[in-house]
């Protein structure tokens, strides 16, 4: 039996790769050429609202909703502490689309495309859900910055 290998293609650019990472958080049920039209009717959508550059819209949202300390739960006996850490790059990009896409899935109403683009452009302007978001939990991180010192102890 002969095993078929896919040809893998590295660009240099991060871009690229952000984009496809963005599409495969877009994708639902395994459908990426549904999440692949989203994605571009967004952009679309962008530019129609006056940004020349909406890839790099996308990326300063992105950007402006990702987290850089979250808060993580450690056991010691009987109480809890909440530790802040650091998180890491893919860690931050996770969590900032996870967000933008929970608010945009929340409302109703419009088409898919829209909602992102209004959350992508809101996020832009540092507003709406996913930098309130990130906002809430850069808070509870600076209110229990008191245990930071168990964060080696954390996985």
């Amino acid at each position: 039996m002969a095993i078929k290998t896919k040809k893998i293609v590295w660009t240099s650019s991060s871009s690229a790769e952000k984009t496809e990472k963005i599409i495969n958080y877009l994708m639902k049920n395994g459908k990426k050429s549904v999440a692949k039209k989203i994605y571009a009717d967004m952009l679309k959508e962008i530019k129609a609202n006056g940004h020349m550059n909406p890839q790099v819209v996308v990326e300063t949202a992105i950007d402006n909703a990702s987290p850089t300390v979250m808060i993580k739960s450690k056991r010691l006996w009987w109480s809890v502490y909440q530790v802040p850490v650091e998180v890491k790059q893919n860690k931050r990009l996770f969590y900032s689309m996870k967000w933008i896409l929970d608010a945009t899935r929340s409302k109703k109403g419009k088409p898919m495309y829209k909602r992102l683009a209004e959350e992508i452009l809101a996020a832009y302007s540092n507003q709406w859900a996913a930098v309130k978001k990130k906002e809430e939990t850069h808070r509870m991180a600076e209110a229990n910055k008191a245990f930071a010192y168990m964060a080696k102890y954390v996985n």
